[in-house]
């Protein structure tokens, strides 16, 4: 475990200084670079922890703060000068907390803008500083994802025809890894949604159709043995490889989101809003090698997160973050995370689950922020909290041996302005760090058109 040493005195607040891992907890077979902690230093109390009357003064993008109630460190990553197409345009994080939006090491990310491209940052993880990118010249739609496996891959889906390409941030070259018009015949408002990789690169996954809620088809593209397809909306199954068919439970539905685990076995579907007939409201697993498909049976609401075998999610119970982590094979396992939980006089809105930095056993830290868009109609007015991890971003323990919830800054978002500025994150693969979006409590300025206050990307550390 991690060495918990004495607290220091930094600017006024009290911040933990976490030592090197002890040689029981850290592992010799891999770099430090890319080591999963599987404990931090941060607070673990389950105290009400209201926000300052005042939100942290925050500078341009590079100014770093300490969280005054957590002590952690805050970068500012964006400012209103930071979207080179247009001066103050808002800027953010990816928009679901499953995309992998860092690079192997986490010397590299991403940002998304309100004009639907993406920003690529250099990152330094000592100094935590970040700095503009080269570009690339990509006509990619969705949201790519760094590769789990390759330092300078970065993989998306080609906006105009539906191909699967990667990006080489070293060297600037673009290769097309598969054409799904050659295994699939797709209608002329078709086109491919985001892209999710297995963590050793040899499976790829998106989803297909017109748009999101009315998308009928999930394909895979394996390196080896070609593509893979199911029809969501008749129920059929087929391609290159595996068993080909009409599933056997009656369960025809239209999409809304789908993920691909990283071991590259399960897909994760959510029903969009349009679906036809059913046999549940739940959402789906298919494993992929076969025709079997599963109905979430119980506790199927709110956001989830993929890691190898198993699913961690909302159980949407008695408290906001009785939060069960499943095997996607047996969904009706479940197993709480977080125990000692009586039920909550209130609920916060939302949770959103990043486990990018998940280990194959499946038994890292699942990080998460939540949010209650309950805040004053004053800019500047902190929002309530009512209870333990409101307002925050956190990690939780899954490996079975506690149930620790680890405490590191609030967001800072009052989640007033629109989807796009609820505080969702997304962890990076070595569990160091966490980019979310805010609007730091209306204080970064308006919008061009003046409608809505602005959004920026930040990144917390965690230690």
């Amino acid at each position: 475990m991690k060495l918990f040493l004495p607290w220091v005195t930094v600017l006024g607040l009290s911040v933990a200084v976490c030592g090197a891992e002890s040689s029981a907890n850290t592992r010799h077979d891999a770099p430090q670079s890319t080591y999963v902690p599987q404990e931090y230093c941060a607070r673990t109390d389950r105290r009400v922890e209201p926000y300052p009357e005042k939100q942290p003064a925050i500078g341009a993008a590079g100014s770093i703060i300490y969280d005054p109630s957590f002590g952690s460190r805050i970068l500012r990553v964006t400012d209103g000068r930071s979207d080179p197409k247009q001066v103050g345009r808002p800027l953010f994080t990816p928009s679901s907390a499953e995309q992998n939006s860092w690079n192997k090491n986490s010397t590299m990310f991403y940002v998304t803008t309100s004009g639907g491209s993406f920003l690529l940052y250099d990152f330094d993880p000592a100094t935590m500083t970040a700095r503009p990118a080269r570009n690339p010249n990509l006509n990619w739609g969705g949201e790519p994802q760094f590769s789990f496996r390759q330092v300078n891959i970065l993989y998306g889906m080609n906006r105009r025809e539906p191909i699967f390409e990667q990006y080489d941030t070293s060297s600037g070259r673009v290769a097309e890894v598969n054409d799904l018009s050659k295994c699939v015949k797709l209608e002329s408002r078709d086109s491919g949604h985001n892209v999710t990789v297995s963590a050793d690169d040899s499976r790829f996954m998106t989803v297909l159709g017109p748009q999101q809620d009315i998308n009928y088809m999930v394909y895979i593209y394996d390196r080896t043995q070609g593509c893979r397809w199911y029809n969501t909306k008749t129920g059929e199954i087929g391609g290159q490889w595996g068993p080909k068919g009409t599933i056997s439970v009656p369960d025809h539905f239209l999409l809304h989101n789908a993920r691909m685990a990283k071991s590259g076995k399960f897909v994760y579907m959510v029903r969009g809003g349009g679906s036809g007939s059913g046999i549940g409201h739940g959402w789906v697993v298919w494993e992929i090698d076969g025709m079997n498909i599963s109905v979430c049976p119980r506790g199927c609401g709110g956001h989830h997160a993929l890691g190898y075998s198993h699913i961690v999610g909302p159980s949407e119970m008695s408290h906001p973050l009785d939060v069960w982590v499943r095997p996607l094979n047996h969904l009706d396992a479940y197993t709480p995370i977080i125990s000692g939980l009586g039920p909550a006089k209130g609920f916060w809105f939302d949770s959103h689950f990043s486990w990018n930095n998940v280990d194959p056993n499946d038994s890292a830290p699942v990080c998460f922020s939540t949010y209650q868009p309950a805040s004053q109609d004053t800019p500047g007015t902190a929002p309530p909290v009512t209870a333990p991890w409101e307002n925050e971003i956190d990690c939780a323990e899954t490996d079975g041996k506690a149930s620790k919830v680890w405490r590191f800054a609030h967001t800072y978002s009052t989640a007033r302005n629109g989807f796009w500025s609820k505080p969702r994150g997304n962890v990076s693969q070595d569990g160091h760090f966490f980019m979310f979006t805010s609007d730091w409590e209306d204080q970064l300025g308006k919008t061009p058109n003046g409608d809505k206050y602005r959004t920026d990307v930040f990144i917390v550390e965690l230690k």
